[in-house]
Formats: C-alpha cells, sequence, structure tokens
C-alpha cells in the first residue's frame, strides 16, 4: 500500500467548468513529470471506485468546480478537516455526493489519508453541455498547477518539468480502473 502523494482531479468534463478539476490534473500531467512517490489520476466521476485511490495516499490534493459561493473564477484552498465541508456545502453534481462518501468511507475503514488539500474553483457555467471551461475558470489552471506543486514540494514531493517534446503519459479512467484488476482492466492489458 503506497502513502505517497495523489492528486486527483474530479468533475465531468461534459459540462462546462464541472471539468475543472480533470482539466487541471491533465495540465499538470502535461507540463511535469512526477517521480513513483506521486500518483496523478483523472477520477472524472467515478465516484465510490476511486475507494482504493484515496486510501492509498498519504497526502490527498483534490481538484475541483466547488460553489464556494464566490466571484466565478475564484481559486480557494482547504486543507485536512475543512475538505469534506466544502466538498458538501453546495453541491454542483452527483459526484460530489459521492465522493464525500468516498471520503467518509475511507474514514471509517481507517484508510483516510493522513494529510488532504482542496484546491477548488468557483465555477461560472456548469449548463453547457459539451462545452469547454469558462473564460474566467480556464484562465486559472495555471494558478490551481502551481497550488498543487507548491503543496507536493512543502510535503517533500518534487516535480520536474517536462523536456522539450516530452510527452505525458495519458491519464484517464482505464488508470483507475486497473486499480482493481476487474474487467475494465483485463480489456485494457488486452489492447
Amino acid at each position: 500500500m503506497s502513502r505517497g502523494a495523489t492528486v486527483l482531479g474530479i468533475g465531468n468534463v461534459l459540462w462546462a467548468d464541472e471539468g475543472f478539476g480533470v482539466r487541471a490534473v491533465e495540465a499538470l500531467n502535461a507540463g511535469w513529470t512526477c517521480g513513483p512517490e506521486v500518483r496523478l489520476v483523472d477520477g472524472g466521476t467515478q465516484g465510490l471506485a476511486l475507494l482504493p485511490v484515496v486510501g492509498e495516499a498519504g497526502l490527498l490534493v483534490i481538484l475541483d468546480a466547488v460553489d464556494f459561493g464566490l466571484a466565478p473564477g475564484t481559486l480557494m484552498v482547504a486543507a485536512d478537516d475543512d475538505v469534506p465541508r466544502y466538498l458538501t456545502a453546495k453541491k454542483l453534481s452527483l459526484h460530489q455526493t459521492s465522493f464525500q462518501d468516498v471520503l467518509a468511507l475511507a474514514q471509517i475503514s481507517g484508510r483516510a489519508p493522513a494529510r488532504m488539500v482542496l484546491v477548488g474553483v468557483q465555477p461560472c457555467d456548469l449548463d453547457t453541455y459539451g462545452g469547454g471551461l469558462s473564460a474566467p475558470v480556464a484562465a486559472r489552471i495555471g494558478e490551481a498547477v502551481d497550488l498543487v506543486r507548491a503543496h507536493l514540494a512543502g510535503a517533500g514531493f518534487a516535480l520536474a518539468p517536462r523536456a522539450a517534446g516530452e510527452e505525458a503519459e495519458p491519464l484517464g479512467p482505464a488508470a483507475v480502473a486497473m486499480t482493481f484488476g476487474g474487467p475494465a482492466a483485463q480489456i485494457a492489458e488486452a489492447s
């Protein structure tokens, strides 16, 4: 069982700003390399399927769109015991309810991360199906990546810039599915 750091982007990329967490972890992956003790995960809307991912993290950094009641595009950071409070304050989608359940189950089972950090953005548009991030939210991706890097560095996890032309391994649901070794993992391994 790893107790390194996991950076988890959650959200639905099909609903405009709801995709912020996934797009932010993708940007981190595209620009930076991590050592084996840091795991980057596109959690999408996988809900309870993320329990093993959460349970393996010593430090869990969550990227998500969260309604803090602030101006659109505002970034906010919460840590440790404050994280569940913000993820349930004003639910924007079903994945947040499920993710709150993931955190509660990790706590009950004694597998909760030792530390948690939430880097959240106040969404502007959640109603555009198939749309990209709104301008105020998209403009904050770089700053969100910098905040994640700072939290990782503060915990002793180093990242290095990707070399020019170096392509990142894609993040995606298969990365989570393979954690479980179930049918999705078998399909992914066969292809």
